[in-house]
């Protein structure tokens, strides 16, 4: 596809069935398919936050175009049933416990979760001819981390440390075994897309930081940054969620270009959570209701540094992005400065009880056009 901008006219009537819909990610997922006319099935647990973002869109209420299916991805029988009852063209895999703290509360929950659910999902794919294109979502943290300055590469070891991290690793296992073992038989194309920390509107999950920034704010009290110095490579959730779609849709097409990709943004913008700490503050104190008013809103706000301590969390990650840009052509279109205007843009209209579908569309409009 020559145009990223080709993805909302490919998925016009497509059926799609996405795993984790409920969640963050998958909500922005969502609501892009639905913009671009496709014919939906999400297979997921109920929204895992209160509030959450995948209700304030309106997600929950079935249409003609969107289908609910609330059940639990170690259910085979359930998806089974849900694969034969929709008949999917294209499958995204997001379904996950995705936390890392919490992954050393319940290893086994997450092992379960990430590992079999991934088996399952894969499974059901093998098992309806339907399918003719399949994205499996794991994370950065699949490499064996050596807290080294160069970004990972497709090619290097996979060994999370941490029982997330590693329960992704072992996802991306699985997969290449389908694929070798059944899919690329079937001619069923299957790739696995290794994306760094999303932000952006919406996430009100525990134990990250914007959501922390967002509660803290919103309360008039000072942010708690566990991990300063940490350094991710963080990106708008637009930029990873279409670019799921774009591979899915060219794989769709052409199945040789299926295997895995890091998705993650330019190398300027893998930065310490300090930094982002600090520009939420800047954009938040600076934040402009309209054209006609600037300055400050509210009482300024600010972090301080009260490490928690906890269990072990990687100090340095970043990607190497140079094959999805060479092989694929892709390139991230929102650096971190502009990734954190349209977050608090969002989380300022949330706060004010503005018009959560109406501003999530238009920033999803501002990055197809931008």
């Amino acid at each position: 596809m020559s145009e990223i901008s080709d993805i909302m006219k490919f998925y016009k009537g497509r059926r799609v069935l996405v795993t984790g819909h409920t969640g963050f990610k998958g909500s922005w997922m969502m609501r892009v398919l639905i913009n671009a006319g496709a014919i939906v099935t999400g297979y997921a647990l109920e929204p895992p936050t209160d509030p959450s973002l995948f209700e304030l869109l309106g997600l929950d209420k079935d249409t003609d175009k969107l289908t609910n299916v609330y059940a639990d991805i170690r259910d085979l029988k359930k998806l089974r049933q849900t694969f034969n009852d929709f008949r999917p063209e294209i499958v995204i895999h997001m379904a996950a416990q995705p936390l890392v703290r919490l992954s050393y509360e319940d290893p086994v929950c997450t092992y379960e979760t990430n590992v079999m659910g991934t088996v399952n999902v894969l499974e059901c794919c093998r098992l309806t001819d339907s399918v003719r294109s399949v994205i499996n979502v794991t994370t950065d943290k699949v490499y064996r981390n050596m807290e080294r300055v160069e970004g990972y590469r497709e090619d290097e070891e996979l060994c999370g440390f941490d029982p997330y991290s590693n329960s992704k690793s072992c996802s991306e296992l699985v997969t290449d075994s389908y694929r070798n073992s059944f899919l690329r038989d079937k001619n069923i194309p299957v790739t696995t897309m290794r994306a760094g920390n999303v932000i952006g509107g919406g996430d009100f999950a525990e134990d990250r930081i914007i959501p922390d920034c967002v509660r803290a704010a919103m309360a008039g009290e000072d942010i708690i940054v566990r991990n300063p110095d940490s350094t991710r490579p963080y990106q708008h959730v637009l930029e990873p969620v279409v670019c799921y779609l774009m591979v899915a849709a060219m794989q769709y097409k052409d199945p040789k270009i299926e295997g895995c990709y890091n998705v993650g943004p330019d190398d300027t913008d893998a930065v310490t959570t300090a930094r982002i700490a600090t520009m939420f503050c800047d954009k938040w104190n600076t934040y402009e209701k309209g054209s006609s008013k600037s300055g400050k809103t509210g009482n300024p706000i600010k972090w301080v540094n009260k490490s928690s301590g906890g269990p072990h969390e990687a100090n340095y990650l970043k990607l190497d992005c140079t094959k999805i840009k060479r092989d694929l052509s892709w390139h991230p279109r929102w650096n971190i400065d502009a990734a954190m205007e349209k977050l608090v843009e969002w989380y300022r209209v949330y706060a004010g009880k503005g018009d959560i579908q109406k501003v999530t569309d238009e920033q999803i409009r501002q990055y197809f056009e931008s």
